[in-house]
């Protein structure tokens, strides 16, 4: 029988998180964070994105260290609400929205590249769609093949993020005003629960960027020593991505006053432009369309062992936990998801994409697993993690408001969130003959 190897060592592991993180996010919410917050502490959304993330991360750590296998948060639910009954029910929801929200993050990450890639020429609706749904198709061409080839791209595509960030952090840094907005970022601000109404809003734009530090969790059975690997490239990837998204706001907005930045859809393109050339900018923007693409490869990457880890434990529908019989990957996990995103990517639009994401997650996959960790820690102590977050239980309880805040600032897709996790349940108590085989 085929089994997944560990092949991936903390650079490569670092890589996946980093090329997952940035995508086409920061380049397409940077102008809607300032617009939704309308002053210079639209940088506050940015902090709080990057705060959540480091908190949770000590979450995912604590957990991916202790349970290094293929599926992430489904094997965290079942350890910690147990295998026989909720533990069962939550790890199959949590397996069942990634069935829907795992295309969705590559059906945004892929309508975002469409989207900017019209800052060449622009073309029609339909052309758009042309290109998100062939972009799709072109990363699982890619994925289909060894983990250790899937690597060594990873690694190529994550230099590729540091090239644009660099280039875009030294144009900032050139024009001779890089610190400015910080210095302004109390500018008209009035703390009020509009404030923090807003900032609730900004963020989950900000937080969808900061989304994919805990990739490597999805490839545990895949990385080695990752009881010390998958804690260090989290932080790694975390810290580093924190400091390019706040490099990339201050260059932004010390070129471009954030009055005007926030009517622009290719922000970063004309910034470019203003501070290199209308050309520099075009060789920005397809290098932007690099970084995009990278993330939509690394994201798919992990999201195709989720269904397969279910189904290889049981808990899910069997044909997902076949692997290819000569390149050992999750073949079938893989194609589904890819058809899936291929088919949002021609229906559904970024924003609604965005808040939808966060939406169904938050409850089944963040706050579950963050009260997860105290649940094992109370039934199992301490002694045997390979990894113990720091100041617990402070990053749980930070973590879990947070997520909270940004639950309620999705609006009405809150509803959606939870109406999916009702049909998930349904579909549960229908299936399970099904899936006991």
């Amino acid at each position: 029988m085929h089994t997944l190897q560990r092949r991936l060592g903390l650079v490569q592991a670092t890589a996946i998180n980093m090329i997952d993180m940035v995508g086409i996010g920061p380049f397409v919410t940077l102008y809607l964070v300032i617009q939704i917050m309308s002053g210079p502490h639209f940088l506050y959304a940015w902090l709080l994105g990057g705060f959540l993330a480091f908190m949770d991360a000590q979450v995912w750590s604590e957990l991916g260290a202790k349970y290094p296998l293929a599926g992430g948060t489904y094997n965290f639910l079942k350890e910690a609400y147990g295998r026989a009954r909720w533990g069962r029910l939550l790890s199959f929801l949590y397996v069942w929205q990634t069935c829907i929200q795992a295309p969705l993050v590559m059906a945004s990450a892929a309508i975002g590249f469409a989207a900017y890639a019209r800052y060449f020429f622009p073309f029609s609706d339909v052309v758009a769609k042309a290109v998100s749904g062939g972009v799709i198709v072109l990363v699982v061409a890619l994925l289909y093949r060894k983990i250790e080839a899937v690597g060594r791209i990873s690694v190529i595509l994550w230099i590729s993020v540091f090239a644009v960030f660099a280039w875009i952090i030294a144009g900032g840094i050139q024009a001779g005003h890089f610190w400015q907005p910080l210095a302004h970022i109390n500018d008209t601000i009035v703390v009020s629960p509009a404030f923090f109404v807003l900032l609730g809003q900004a963020s989950v734009k900000s937080i969808y960027s900061y989304l994919g530090y805990y990739n490597v969790c999805h490839l545990g059975g895949e990385i080695r020593d990752p009881g010390r690997n998958i804690p260090r490239s989290m932080f790694l990837s975390v810290g580093l991505i924190f400091v390019l998204y706040m490099a990339l706001n201050l260059s932004v907005t010390s070129v471009i006053p954030w009055q005007e930045a926030q009517q622009s859809k290719y922000v970063v393109s004309d910034f470019i432009a203003r501070v290199y050339g209308h050309k520099a900018s075009l060789v920005a923007t397809g290098l932007i369309l690099v970084v995009a693409f990278a993330s939509l490869f690394s994201a798919t990457l992990g999201y195709s062992r989720v269904p397969y880890a279910a189904a290889v434990d049981g808990a899910f529908f069997p044909v997902f936990g076949r692997l290819h019989p000569t390149k050992g990957f999750p073949y079938l996990s893989l194609l589904f998801i890819g058809t899936l995103a291929f088919l949002f990517s021609l229906y559904v639009r970024m924003g609604e994409a965005i808040d939808a994401i966060l939406a169904m997650r938050i409850l089944v996959q963040f706050v579950a697993q963050a009260i997860g960790v105290v649940l094992l820690r109370r039934r199992e102590g301490k002694e045997r993690l390979p990894y113990r977050m720091w100041l617990y239980p402070l990053p749980v309880i930070l973590s879990v408001a947070i997520w909270l805040l940004a639950l309620v600032s999705t609006g009405q897709m809150a509803l959606w969130g939870l109406l999916a996790a009702g049909t998930g349940v349904v579909v549960y108590v229908l299936t399970r003959k099904v899936r006991n085989g």
